[in-house]
């Protein structure tokens, strides 16, 4: 008796749930609509504990009394979960922050360090039309050739030489396929430094002045 071919579809409802950090800056105007940066922590930050998202990067900064002109989302990965697979779970906690705040939808602007800079590049590959721009910093992706996806994508890369944790070349060879398609590529590597990279770059302000200088096209 032969196999025969068969294909299965059903219509499934799914809950998704992310705890997060939110940062509103101060109110000058009530009806200005603000920049929103997405920011992903990275692998150990992981778990239920949301105090541990504010140990590296942009949440730190807030809880050392920094201020930004932007809204900035920072939830918190699952234990035992990567942030590629809660995508699903990303995209909707954006659209309920966009429901609830006054967010210039705009200029949204996705970044992330270590897991986090390969969630950047998942999520923006999975979503391309919700951002203006991406930073991911020491970061990479799995299946590199599929970067030519965000050729058009304004994206801002970051690394340090000596990264021991994720080479540089996981950033490398995807800013390599991206200015051998014409992408819109910048990339920062930090010849002494090695995986924190992000302590400099997210107290770069020109980080920030560069996210505000994209917008998303329509």
């Amino acid at each position: 008796m032969k196999q025969m071919h068969c294909t299965f579809e059903r219509k499934i409802e799914k809950v998704v749930q992310l705890d997060y950090l939110l940062y509103l800056p101060q109110k000058d105007d009530v009806h200005k609509k603000w920049p929103l940066i997405l920011f992903l922590h990275g692998m150990g930050e992981r778990g239920n504990q949301i105090e541990d998202v504010k140990v590296h990067g942009i949440p730190k900064n807030i809880q050392e009394k920094k201020d930004y002109s932007f809204i900035i989302v920072s939830p918190q990965c699952p234990i035992g979960e990567m942030w590629s697979t809660v995508s699903d779970a990303l995209y909707y906690l954006l659209q309920d922050i966009k429901d609830h705040y006054p967010v210039d939808e705009d200029r949204v602007y996705l970044t992330g360090l270590s897991m986090g800079g390969y969630g950047t590049w998942d999520l923006a590959m999975h979503y391309p039309n919700e951002f203006a721009a991406i930073a991911p910093v020491c970061g990479g992706m799995f299946d590199a050739e599929t970067v030519v996806k965000l050729k058009h994508m304004p994206i801002w890369a970051f690394h340090g030489v000596k990264d021991k944790v994720v080479p540089i070349s996981e950033t490398q060879r995807l800013v390599d396929i991206l200015e051998a398609c014409g992408g819109n590529i910048r990339f920062t590597a930090y010849p002494d430094l090695e995986h924190d990279c992000w302590t400099p770059t997210y107290n770069n302000p020109a980080l920030y002045e560069w996210f505000l200088k994209h917008k998303r096209h329509h």
